[in-house]
């Protein structure tokens, strides 16, 4: 593995809320303090994504950061397809028990009852 290839794949949190905007990093921040209000999670950047971690089980990934927005997934093991919150639910390829839920967050109030339930029943999940 050359040099580049090492410090890509140790990013830090840091590295990855580095220059985003206020907005960015208020949303990130709302979203995070309701998951510890759930309870116990720590968070481990990997080389693409920010996991969300309980019981050493990843609940949710942050997948990107943008400019007005941050975007989460919910790995869960069937679809939860009767609900408002997700822009859209995929089968991992080959996995017959996983489907990712994605969740674009574009204001503080997205974290609403339907989204904390979802939150609520991955960290659930995580003790299974």
């Amino acid at each position: 593995m050359n040099r580049k290839q090492t410090s890509a794949t140790n990013r830090t949190l840091r590295d990855f809320l580095y220059g985003k905007s206020d907005h960015t990093m208020i949303l990130f921040n709302h979203f995070i303090e309701h998951y510890n209000k759930i309870g116990k999670i720590t968070l481990h950047p990997t080389k693409t994504m920010i996991a969300i971690v309980s019981q050493q089980k990843r609940i949710a990934y942050v997948t990107q950061l943008g400019k007005n927005f941050i975007h989460i997934v919910f790995p869960f093991e069937k679809s939860y397809p009767d609900n408002l919150c997700f822009q859209k639910i995929a089968q991992v390829p080959g996995d017959v028990r996983q489907f990712n839920h994605h969740f674009r967050m574009c204001d503080r109030e997205d974290v609403n009852e339907e989204v904390l339930k979802f939150m609520r029943l991955a960290y659930r999940d995580s003790f299974d």
